[in-house]
């Protein structure tokens, strides 16, 4: 499943999604993630959650991203939420660009079962029409 937070600049996003980290993390029985493109809320998720700065790994496109993902995903089996701060940033595209990244973490989710929370620097009635359907 994947599911969107988005908004402008300033609105909240980010304390959304670790709000919605944490609660996740209170109650899973598998393992959270919460990837940032920097280290700035590092200690703000709750210490169960593996908190990764996909900075320090060098990804410089979507393509990079998804191996990224794939490979976290097949060295730990026991991953069931991944929180991703910043979306855009971390896959280095624009918003029009990311149909093929969100079918590819939909197949990734249906075949792994793994749930995808997304942050998007967009406002909400502006996003393209695959984005729409998974706005919370």
């Amino acid at each position: 499943m994947i599911q969107v937070i988005a908004g402008k600049k300033g609105s909240g996003k980010t304390k959304r999604l670790i709000d919605l980290t944490n609660t996740t993390a209170k109650e899973a029985e598998h393992d959270v993630i919460f990837l940032d493109d920097d280290n700035r809320y590092m200690f703000d998720v709750d210490h169960k959650v593996r908190f990764i700065n996909a900075e320090d790994y060098h990804i410089h496109s979507a393509d990079m991203f998804i191996g990224f993902l794939c490979g976290m995903l097949s060295s730990n089996f026991d991953i069931g939420t991944v929180f991703i701060d910043a979306f855009l940033n971390l896959c280095h595209t624009e918003l029009q660009d990311t149909e093929g990244i969100v079918n590819t973490l939909s197949e990734l989710g249906e075949k792994h079962d793994v749930d995808f929370v997304l942050s998007l620097s967009a406002d909400p009635n502006e996003l393209p029409e695959h984005l729409k359907k998974y706005l919370i």
